[in-house]
C-alpha cells in the first residue's frame, strides 16, 4: 500500500512537472504562441509578427500629447453673442502634434516634391503642382502696401521658419496625406525594407512612379511603378519579410488635419496644472493667468503671443511693449505651453479637421469628439486585388475656380461604404456623417412636409454656386443669386481656431472657434499636423513609474 502511494504521488509529480513544463516553455518565449504553442516568426514560415515591439516612436516634427478629459467649449463671457462652443465635458485619445504650425520651408519641401515627380510641363501634371501652390494674392489690400509680402513672403529664407498662409483646408489636408508617404518611406528605409536611395531616384526621374503608404500596404509590387523589386533592401534576402506589413510596426499611422477637440484640448494643456477651476474650463490662455503679458520674474511685461493689440497697434511702440513681430512671427519665438507646443494662441491661425456646425452635440459623442466622417472603402477589382490609380488623376474643381488633384498617381482607388458594410449596423448605416444630427433631412424640424428633390428640405440654407470647366477648358461660373438664402453654413465649410497677427486677445482663448468655406485662404489661418497614438494611452516610461508608486 505504503509503495503503491509512493508511486502515485511521484506519477502526479511528474505529470505536473511536464504541465508546468509545456507551461513555461510556451510562455517564456514571446515567439511562442499561447494561443496554440506553434512558433511565432519561424524561419520555415507560418505566423509573422513584430513581438519585439515597444511603442509608438514620435514622429518627426511632433511632440507627444497624453490624452485625458477635460472640458470643451467657452465658459467666459462670450461677447460675440455666437454660443456656438457652450461647454461640454470631453475625452481625448492620446496623440501627436506637430510643435510648430507647417513652415514655409516646409511647405517648399512639399512643392519641390511635386515638381519634380509631376513636372507641370507634362500636359497629365500640369495641375498638380498648380493646384498645390499657396495663394500668395492673399496678402494684397486696396488701401495697403504689402506687395513685399505678396512676392517674398513663401520663397525668401527670410521667411523660412515662418508659418505658411494662403493654404486652404483642401490644400492642407492633401500635404498631410503627401508627408504620410514620405515619413514612412524613411521608415522603410531605415528599417531595410526599402532601398537607401529608393526616394531619390523618384526625384531625379531614374525610375516611374512614386510611393503610396496604403498602395504597399495592400499591393507592394505596384509602388514605384512596380519597380519596387529594384529598390528593395537587406530584408529582400529573407523571402518571408521581404515586405512591410502592418504586424510589423513599422508603418506609422496617417499625418492628418488635428480635429478640433484635439487641438483645444492640447491648446489648453491641462498637464500643467493641478488647479479645479482649469479642469472646469476656466483657464483662459494656452498659458496660466488671465494676461498676455508674463508675470513671472525673468521677462516681466514681454507679450506671450503674436496678436493685435489695439487699433493700428499690432506689435506695440519700437523699443519697448514690443512683441516681437507685426505680421507673422518665426516659429518658437514664444515659450511654448505645457504639452512643447508653440504658437496655439496667436501668430496664425489654424485649420481643424472638423466641418462648422453652431452646435456640439455631446449627447451621441462624449469620446474623441469629431464632425466630418465620409467613411470610404478600397475599390476592389474583378481580379480581387484593390484598384490602383496608374495613369488616372482625378482633379476637382474648388468653388473658386482653382484645381486640385483629388488624387496622386500610385495611390489606391476609394469608393463609399454601401450595403454591404452598413447592413444592420447600430453604429452608423451610410458614408456621410457630416451632417449627422445638425443639418441632414432629420434634423430639419418640418423635413417630411417636402419631397426628397427639394432644397428646402435642409437644415442650412447656404448659396450653391456652380463652377465647372466646358470641354475645352475654360471655366464657367454660376453664382447663386438666390434672395432666399439664410446661411453660410454647409459641409464644406470647416472650423479653425487660435488668435493670429490680425486679431484681438479676445481670439486666444482655445474655446473660440469661426469657420471659413473650405476653398478660401487667408494671410492668417496656417495649420499643423497631427496623428493618433496607437497602443498605451502614456508612454511606457510614465507606466513603469506609476507602478513602482503603487508598490
Amino acid at each position: 500500500m505504503k509503495k503503491h502511494f509512493i508511486k502515485v504521488v511521484l506519477s502526479s509529480v511528474i505529470v505536473m512537472a511536464s504541465f508546468s513544463s509545456c507551461k513555461n516553455s510556451s510562455s517564456s518565449s514571446k515567439n511562442v504562441s499561447r494561443a496554440t504553442g506553434w512558433k511565432i516568426n519561424a524561419k520555415e514560415g507560418g505566423f509573422q509578427y513584430n513581438s519585439d515591439f515597444k511603442e509608438q516612436e514620435t514622429p518627426p516634427g511632433t511632440v507627444f500629447v497624453e490624452g485625458g478629459t477635460f472640458t470643451k467649449g467657452k465658459v467666459q463671457d462670450d461677447i460675440m453673442h455666437d454660443w456656438n462652443n457652450t461647454p461640454t465635458q470631453q475625452h481625448v485619445q492620446s496623440f501627436y502634434m506637430d510643435e510648430t504650425e507647417v513652415t514655409n520651408v516646409m511647405y517648399l519641401e512639399y512643392l519641390d516634391y511635386l515638381k519634380a515627380v509631376y513636372p507641370p510641363d507634362n500636359p497629365n501634371y500640369a495641375n498638380i503642382y498648380k493646384g498645390a501652390l499657396p495663394d500668395t494674392l492673399v496678402w494684397r489690400n486696396r488701401l495697403g502696401f504689402n506687395e513685399t509680402m505678396t512676392n517674398n513672403y513663401l520663397r525668401h529664407p527670410a521667411y523660412a521658419e515662418y508659418p505658411v498662409v494662403g493654404v486652404n483646408w483642401v490644400q492642407a489636408s492633401q500635404y498631410a496625406e503627401w508627408r504620410t508617404d514620405r515619413v514612412n518611406e524613411v521608415m522603410l528605409e531605415r528599417e531595410g525594407f526599402l532601398a537607401d536611395d529608393a526616394k531619390y531616384k523618384v526625384l531625379n526621374g531614374e525610375i516611374g512612379g512614386t510611393f503610396s503608404t496604403e498602395a504597399y500596404l495592400n499591393n507592394p509590387e505596384s509602388v514605384y511603378g512596380g519597380q519596387i523589386d529594384s529598390l528593395q533592401g537587406k530584408q529582400k534576402k529573407d523571402s518571408i519579410n521581404a515586405f512591410a506589413k502592418r504586424s510589423s510596426g513599422v508603418i506609422m499611422p496617417e499625418y492628418r488635419l488635428p480635429t478640433e477637440t484635439e487641438w483645444e484640448y492640447a491648446a489648453q494643456a491641462l498637464v500643467g496644472t493641478r488647479e479645479y477651476n482649469n479642469y472646469r474650463g476656466r483657464k483662459k490662455y494656452p498659458w496660466e493667468g488671465d494676461y498676455t503679458r508674463n508675470g513671472q520674474r525673468v521677462g516681466r511685461g514681454d507679450q506671450l503671443a503674436n496678436f493685435k493689440q489695439g487699433k493700428g497697434d499690432y506689435g506695440g511702440i519700437a523699443g519697448w511693449s514690443d512683441d516681437g513681430a507685426d505680421i507673422t512671427a518665426q516659429v518658437k519665438s514664444y515659450k511654448p505651453n505645457d504639452f512643447g507646443l508653440y504658437d496655439m494662441a496667436g501668430n496664425v491661425s489654424e485649420w481643424v479637421a472638423d466641418v462648422y456646425r453652431p452646435i456640439v452635440d455631446d449627447e451621441i459623442s462624449d469620446f474623441n469628439y469629431y464632425r466630418g466622417n465620409v467613411f470610404m472603402k478600397k475599390a476592389i477589382g474583378e481580379d480581387g486585388k484593390v484598384e490602383i490609380l496608374e495613369d488616372q488623376i482625378v482633379y476637382d474643381t474648388l468653388p473658386n475656380g482653382k484645381i486640385v488633384a483629388v488624387n496622386l498617381p500610385g495611390e489606391i482607388k476609394e469608393v463609399p461604404v454601401g450595403d454591404e458594410e452598413t447592413y444592420l449596423r447600430t453604429n452608423f448605416d451610410h458614408s456621410d456623417n457630416r451632417g449627422y444630427r445638425d443639418g441632414d433631412p432629420g434634423s430639419s424640424r418640418f423635413f417630411q412636409r417636402f419631397s426628397d428633390e427639394s432644397e428646402n428640405r435642409k437644415m442650412y440654407d447656404s448659396p450653391k454656386h456652380k463652377v465647372e470647366r466646358d470641354s475645352t477648358g475654360n471655366l464657367v461660373r454660376q453664382y447663386d443669386t438666390s434672395n432666399y438664402r439664410t446661411s453660410l453654413i454647409n459641409d464644406e465649410v470647416r472650423v479653425y481656431k487660435g488668435g493670429s497677427w490680425r486679431d484681438r486677445a479676445f481670439w486666444l482663448d482655445p474655446a473660440q472657434r469661426r469657420y471659413l468655406p473650405q476653398y478660401m485662404a487667408t494671410d492668417d489661418i496656417g495649420f499643423r499636423c497631427a496623428m493618433s497614438r496607437v497602443g498605451s494611452k502614456s508612454k511606457t516610461k510614465n507606466k513603469s513609474v506609476r507602478h513602482k508608486k503603487a508598490k
